[in-house]
């Protein structure tokens, strides 16, 4: 395995009401079980049954293509798992050592809480990272998410060229198919922004607790499942797997075209070349600190 010696492994957070399963290749969850309004369980996560197919994805070869090791492994009421990575001087073309930790949570029966740590050790370096799973929270293998629901708080969004990149300017969503400031069906406008949603939004209008922003909340009618999204970073990515076409996905389910949605909180895209939106570099010994914290629920 990319000969480091380190093997591709996979371990469970479970505490009585929610079983997660979470990868060292990649800090990747490959499943995240919750009830629905009947208290039956359905896994909310677009996946594959085992880790190969993790494996032979294409790609430059980021974080989320490394093995990370171990360093601490908890079970019992809150469980927790901490990943540690150790990135090189001119890896994928960045300055500098960085030690990196990303540490899982199931801080209450129904919510889990990712903490991204990060420290350059020896130059200024880029620091971005963002939590990438397709949730559908009917169940993985349930259809498309266009009929969930969405709010996001969020008053602007950062337009992009077309090659998907930010162009710098920072939009309103008021009148336009981004406006999601009061719930929304996810499907309503998509057909009116191409091949759909994959923007980045400036999370400035929600409420706070335990120091983080509410960024969104996704409802899901069918099941009543709910996901409230919290975080401290500064952007969301919103993308509704505009690209996913056919993928044989985990318990013989094929993923198609808006199967799942990703909620990426993340410091802005292209913000290294933009001015105008907030750094994303780092000096030697400074920390980034990113956190997340997903809660689910069901609707009444």
């Amino acid at each position: 395995m990319a000969g480091e010696g380190k093997k591709a492994e996979i371990f469970e957070l479970n505490n009585g009401t929610m079983q997660v399963k979470i990868t060292n290749y990649g800090c990747i969850i490959t499943s995240l079980s919750v009830p629905d309004k009947d208290g039956a369980l359905a896994d909310v996560v677009l996946g594959f049954d085992s880790l190969d197919p993790y494996l032979v994805v294409g790609g430059d070869k980021g974080f989320d293509k490394r093995i990370w090791e171990v360093a601490e492994y908890k079970t019992g009421d809150a469980p927790s798992i901490t990943f540690k990575y150790h990135s090189h001087d001119g890896e994928e073309g960045y300055p500098g050592d960085l030690s990196v930790t990303a540490t899982y949570t199931l801080t209450s029966k129904t919510t889990m809480r990712l903490d991204m740590e990060a420290i350059p050790e020896n130059k200024a370096t880029l620091i971005n990272l963002a939590q990438h799973t397709y949730w559908n929270l009917a169940g993985h293998d349930s259809g498309s998410i266009l009929d969930h629901y969405i709010q996001i708080w969020a008053n602007h969004y950062t337009p992009v060229d077309e090659t998907t990149v930010p162009t710098g300017e920072i939009l309103p969503v008021k009148g336009t198919p981004f406006d999601f400031t009061s719930e929304k069906r996810i499907g309503q406008d998509i057909d009116k922004v191409g091949l759909g949603y994959d923007h980045n939004y400036v999370l400035d209008c929600g409420d706070e607790k335990m120091g983080l922003k509410h960024a969104a909340r996704v409802r899901d009618p069918s099941s009543k499942r709910v996901l409230d999204l919290w975080t401290n970073a500064p952007g969301m990515q919103f993308y509704t797997g505009n690209y996913v076409n056919g993928i044989n996905g985990k318990g013989g389910a094929v993923y198609g075209k808006h199967a799942g949605v990703c909620l990426e909180t993340q410091g802005f895209p292209n913000a290294v070349n933009q001015p105008n939106f907030s750094s994303v570099v780092y000096q030697p010994g400074q920390k980034y600190q990113h956190s997340m914290l997903f809660e689910f629920s069901v609707a009444e």
